[in-house]
Parts: structure tokens; sequence; C-alpha cells
């Protein structure tokens, strides 16, 4: 036991509520999307629509070819996007700090961390990695085969995010490529295909966590300048990352504005719109360029908030007003 909650300790399992909000999202909206699930939930059965149209009924059920086709399967499928979730980010965060153990070590704020404290040896971070990477792998395997193909490139972008503050200050949109794979990823687990509504999610999601990871990273600016090392406040200053991080965030307000547009969303999502645009002007209240005592409450406490209020309504929204 006392090893599993050095593990979890070391990947920040919190952390994964920042994006499995928005992975749920997608996966709903997967379940929900062209009448697939009323169909299934009143029939029971895979018998989707009474087309009179043979070519047309052999056309639709070629559409909803990889949609689960039973409640067993509709379970499997779920539990295989949440494991999928914990995988991917378990993988990522432990090769960051597998990767950062030197520099942890050297900051005072982060010195405290597993493998500087000498919690967890380096070898069996990297060697956590490796089997997150290949259980996240598997997992895709058995969802379906554009998830498996695509989950190579999707472990590149979360793991290449960890050498990005060695090179450039845009990391922390790398970052948020890495997370906003979650909504797109959960939708074409469901569907097998993409579509324009959770990609509009996945900006969403890449423009809000770039946003807090550029307040989050306000705390080592003088670290950062000091050992080289690349970030947004490191290379303009506190205030002015503060404003390219409010700027992010107005963007991500868009596209969920835009979604919810897009999407003919009622009024539940409003409702979720209002406590998620609230919560990003929130936290922009909570940190000051002279004042960074708030950074971890707006980074930890008000963006898991925004993310799991956020999605409820969203959720509820589609089995209930569409």
């Amino acid at each position: 036991m006392s090893s599993i909650k050095k593990y979890l300790s070391l990947v920040k399992f919190s952390h994964t509520i920042f994006a499995m909000p928005f992975a749920l999202i997608g996966f709903f909206l997967g379940i929900t999307s062209f009448g697939y699930w009323n169909s299934f939930y009143d029939q029971k059965n895979y018998e989707l629509f009474s087309f009179s149209n043979i070519e047309s009924k052999i056309k639709f059920s070629n559409y909803f070819e990889f949609y689960p086709k039973s409640i067993e399967e509709f379970l499997i499928r779920f539990a295989l996007v949440i494991l999928c979730m914990v995988f991917a980010r378990s993988a990522a965060m432990a090769f960051n700090r597998w990767l950062d153990a030197k520099y942890d070590a050297l900051n005072p704020r982060t010195a405290v961390r597993e493998i500087p404290a000498g919690i967890i040896q380096p070898n069996n971070a990297l060697l956590f990695t490796i089997v997150n990477c290949v259980l996240f792998i598997t997992c895709t395997f058995f969802i379906n085969r554009l998830c498996f193909y695509l989950s190579p490139v999707a472990l590149f972008v979360i793991l290449f995010y960890s050498y990005t503050k060695r090179f450039t200050a845009l990391c922390h949109l790398v970052l948020g490529v890495g997370l906003s794979l979650a909504p797109i990823g959960a939708y074409i687990a469901v569907t097998g295909h993409f579509n324009l509504l959770p990609i509009l999610f996945s900006f969403a999601v890449l423009f809000w966590v770039s946003g807090f990871d550029i307040i989050y990273a306000l705390q080592d600016e003088d670290f950062d300048k000091q050992h080289q090392l690349h970030s947004i406040p490191s290379a303009v200053g506190k205030t002015k990352a503060l404003r390219i991080s409010e700027l992010l965030h107005l963007l991500a307000a868009s596209c969920v504005v835009y979604a919810g547009i897009s999407g003919q969303f009622g009024i539940l999502y409003w409702c979720g719109v209002a406590v998620f645009i609230g919560l990003l002007i929130y936290q922009h209240i909570l940190v000051k360029p002279t004042d960074l005592s708030k950074v971890n409450m707006a980074f930890f406490t008000t963006n898991g908030i925004a993310s799991v209020v956020f999605a409820i309504f969203v959720i509820l929204d589609l089995f209930l007003t569409n």
C-alpha cells in the first residue's frame, strides 16, 4: 500500500482531474451524437433506424460501426477510456519527474518531490513510465483501430512536453496540446471518426491549460532564468505573462461559447459555461504580479472545480435537453 501511495504521489493523480472531465464530455458527446443513444436506449439493440431505403440503412450502420452495441460493451468502452486517461497521464507525469529530477533537486519548491527526496529511484520512475505507456497502447487496441493507430502520436505529444522547457517558452502550449487530446480522443473512442464539436472542446482545453500553466510557472521565474530554462514568465516577466494568460483564457471562453452555439446546447450547458468563465476570471483576480501567495489556489482548486462543474452541466445537457 505504501508503494502505491508513493507512485500516486509521483504522478500527482489529482492533476488528472483537469483533463478527465473533458474526456468524459468527449465520450458522452460521441454516445449522444446523431441520435445514437436514443435509438440504443429505446430499442436495446443495434437496429438503429427504421430506414425504408436499404442503401441508406447500410450506410448509417457502417457509420456506427465503432459504437458500443450493448450495455456491456458500453461499460467496457467507458472503462477503457478512463484507463487510457489514467495511464497516459501517469506516464506523462512520471516521465516529467524523471527527466526534471536534476532541476527539481536544485529548486527549493520542488526538492521535496519523490525522486530528489529519494522516495522513488529514477530507474523505477522510468520503468513506471514505460509500463504505463504499454498499458495505454494496449487499452487503445481494445477500443478501435483509429485509437490504436494514433496512440503512439498521443504518447509522443504528452512525453515531448517535458523536453520543451529546455528550448522554448511555448512549453505551456505544448502541455495544452497534450491535455487537449482528451475530448477528441474520447470521442474517437466511441465513434471512430473526427467531428467539429469535440475539436472545439479540445481547443478550449488547449487555451485553458496553457493559460493556467503560465500562472503556475510564475513561481519559478527566477529559477528558470538562473538555469537557462524557458517559460513565458522567464521570457517576458510576470506582468506580461499574466496578460498572455488572460488572452489564452479569453480564447478558451470563446471556444466553449462557440461550441455551445455550434452544438445547439440548452440552458444547462450555458449554466456550465457561466461557471467555467466565472472561475477563469476569479483565478486572475487571485493572482497578481506582486502577490503569488494564491497561485496554488488558482492552479489546483479553481481549475479543478471549473472543469468538473462544467463537465457535469454539459453531460446533463446532452442527456436531458438535447
